[in-house]
Order: structure tokens, then C-alpha cells, then sequence
């Protein structure tokens, strides 16, 4: 039995759950209402054929690439990795791309640590810009987690410390994927030039 069927005949439940007599709304809370179930009706057959679609690309790229493997007699297995695939005239291509997700472990704490000691150890001769760099790498955000790429931007500093560069294989380490995501990216080519334009997919951005 749905909510629906359960609210008495010449009623309806309010956002809290209370049952308000039809006689008692307002026609223009009444338009409202229509105005938003049919538009969030109409947006859920969008997004479900928007998830149609998304399975459909990878599917079809997915088939294309083993098409094209096995032209060298080569079965490729798992997920296809990062691609692009352009239209014969170049007036489109396809872009699938492979997202990881990555974090660090408790070595990580050890990294700071030792990162620490050479802030002291340097002390006066310690250059600021150093010390701004390390604290914004280990700054959390609102969640509570690390920027990773902050933090491996450390490891591109060019200090032959050797207490520092434990510090650096200590962050690589520590890094770990613990997942994936697939993106796929449609763009055509603006007139006679090189340059391209993404076909927006993003209610937002049409």
C-alpha cells in the first residue's frame, strides 16, 4: 500500500506529514504543487534516459575497442582505461577517462611527522614559502580529509634533506586507490578550426 493510498479521500499530507483538508489549501499552493510534480516527473524520465545512455556509450565503446584489438589478435579484458575517439571527418570525438580515487593511510602521519622535525631542525634557515606550502598541504577541508594533490605537490620540491626524502617515500607509500570512475565526454569541433567545445550533458550548463 503506497503513502498515497493511506491519506483519507479529500486530504493531502503536507512537507511534515500532517493531513490538510483540499478545501483548506490555497489555489495558488495547489498550482504550485502541480507545477512541480509534473517538472520533477518529467526530470526523472530525463535522468533515466540519461542513465540509459551512459550504459549504452560505455557499453558501445567498450565493444568498439575489442573490435579494434583484435585487428592484432589481442583480447582485452577489465576496463578499457583513458581514450578518445575522434569521427572520421574530426568534427567529433568522445572522451573516456578513468577517475581514481585515492587516499592516504596512517603512513602518512609518519610523513608529517618527519616533515615537522625538518621544519625545526632547519629553523632560521627554513624558507617561509616551505612552511606555508606544508601547513596548506595538511589543512583539511569541511569533511575532515586531506587534499591529496596538496600533498603530493610536496614531493616536487627539490630539497635533498635525507630525513626529507624519507618524508617523500613515506607519502608515496601511504597513498592508496581504493576506487574508480569512468567519465565519458562528448565535444565538437568549432568550424574550420583545431579547437573543440564539450556537448553539455549538464542541465546547468545548456
Amino acid at each position: 500500500m503506497t503513502v498515497e493510498n493511506t491519506i483519507p479521500k479529500g486530504y493531502r499530507a503536507d512537507a511534515n506529514g500532517r493531513l490538510v483538508p483540499e478545501t483548506m489549501i490555497k489555489p495558488i499552493d495547489r498550482a504550485r504543487d502541480e507545477l512541480v510534480q509534473e517538472l520533477a516527473r518529467q526530470a526523472r524520465i530525463v535522468s533515466d534516459g540519461l542513465r540509459e545512455f551512459k550504459s549504452r556509450v560505455f557499453a558501445d565503446i567498450n565493444a568498439f575497442v575489442d573490435l579494434s584489438a583484435e585487428q592484432y589478435g589481442v583480447t582485452l579484458g577489465g576496463k578499457k582505461g583513458n581514450l578518445t575517439l575522434f569521427s572520421f571527418d574530426g568534427a567529433f570525438k568522445v572522451q573516456v577517462a578513468i577517475a581514481e580515487h585515492m587516499v592516504f593511510d596512517e603512513r602518512l602521519q609518519a610523513a608529517k611527522h618527519l616533515i615537522d622535525e625538518c621544519i625545526i631542525d632547519w629553523s632560521q634557515g627554513s624558507r617561509d614559502e616551505i612552511k606555508v606550502l606544508v601547513q596548506s598541504a595538511f589543512q583539511t577541508d569541511k569533511e575532515g580529509k586531506i587534499n591529496t594533490g596538496r600533498v603530493l605537490a610536496l614531493r616536487r620540491l627539490d630539497i635533498r634533506d635525507e630525513k626529507w626524502q624519507k618524508a617523500m617515500q613515506a607519502i608515496g607509500e601511504s597513498l592508496q586507490v581504493v576506487g574508480s570512475k569512468e567519465y565519458v565526454r562528448f565535444y565538437e569541433r568549432i568550424g574550420d578550426t583545431d579547437q573543440y567545445r564539450p556537448i553539455s550533458l549538464d542541465v546547468a550548463a545548456v
